[in-house]
């Protein structure tokens, strides 16, 4: 990885996004981070990883996870999380995001749900990983495949039986949720959105947070950097997207970019090939 200096208060700090060609649905992800701490934000696909060295901490589903070397990390689609190192020299990782239709063309399966965000299992950790660098160094399309359908297996027995979310999962502000969706590009007030959900303004905005573990204006933000995300792998221009998303110039969408996926918009784009 080529160190990012620009864009981290620490010249440790790395991070590169990578996307195979021939498989829409698969981004590849790969960083060592210490003093970095990301905000809130999403990815529209499951994430699948390893820790390699070190601890992160992170906030997902409304609880604390620390996740040390040997860990696996298994993120649902659509959850905000963040990330920062527990220890002095930070943490070193791969992960893969990976869209829902493509996991069950690979698996044959229904929609996958993890119940646990971390698993500590060192030896499934150390298998996890090996696959996820295969799949990075991977230039013929078969063995990428193969690669992949050999991760998920190896992740398959960690499925929860119930291919629906648990009951308690926040499904009280979906309405909100696609508000917000609907109108990413516009400036918002929380009298809006608490109409959506029926609540006074205050009221709405502390039980979302409950709900959510964010305010309503980090899922916004969230939500815009994963709008922002998608239109420059498809070769978006980072000042037409900073406009299509809502935000005030290219300045305040690098700045936003970096504090969430650890790369300026333009190294991500030229990472992924969104020419």
């Amino acid at each position: 990885m080529q160190a990012v200096p620009e864009q981290f208060d620490h010249p440790a700090d790395r991070a590169e996004f990578r996307r195979p060609t021939h498989r829409p649905g698969v981004e590849l992800y790969r960083a060592h981070i210490v003093r970095h701490a990301f905000e809130p934000h999403t990815h529209d696909a499951y994430g699948l990883g390893a820790i390699a060295a070190g601890v992160e901490r992170f906030r997902y589903r409304g609880s604390d996870h620390l996740a040390a070397a040997g860990s696996v990390v298994l993120m649902n689609p659509d959850e905000l999380h963040t990330g920062r190192a527990e220890t002095e020299g930070g943490w070193r990782y791969r992960m893969l995001y990976l869209d829902a239709p493509l996991l069950q063309a690979v698996t044959g399966d229904g929609a996958w749900h993890f119940d646990a965000a971390v698993l500590h299992a060192p030896r499934l950790a150390a298998q996890v990983g090996q696959r996820l660098g295969a799949l990075w160094l991977a230039d013929d399309p078969l063995a990428f495949d193969s690669h992949l359908q050999e991760l998920l297996a190896l992740l398959r027995p960690r499925v929860q039986a119930s291919a629906t979310r648990p009951a308690g999962a926040p499904q009280r502000f979906a309405a909100v949720i696609d508000y917000l969706h609907a109108h990413l590009a516009e400036p918002l007030r929380l009298e809006q959105l608490a109409a959506v959900a029926g609540l006074s303004p205050f009221h709405f905005q502390r039980s979302f947070k409950a709900a959510h573990g964010a305010t309503p204006h980090q899922m916004l933000m969230a939500l815009r950097l994963l709008q922002a995300k998608q239109r420059l792998a498809r070769g978006h221009k980072p000042a037409d997207v900073a406009a299509a998303v809502g935000l005030t110039d290219q300045a305040h969408l690098t700045r936003a970019f970096v504090n969430r996926y650890g790369v300026t918009p333009a190294r991500y784009a030229r990472q992924v090939g969104g020419r």
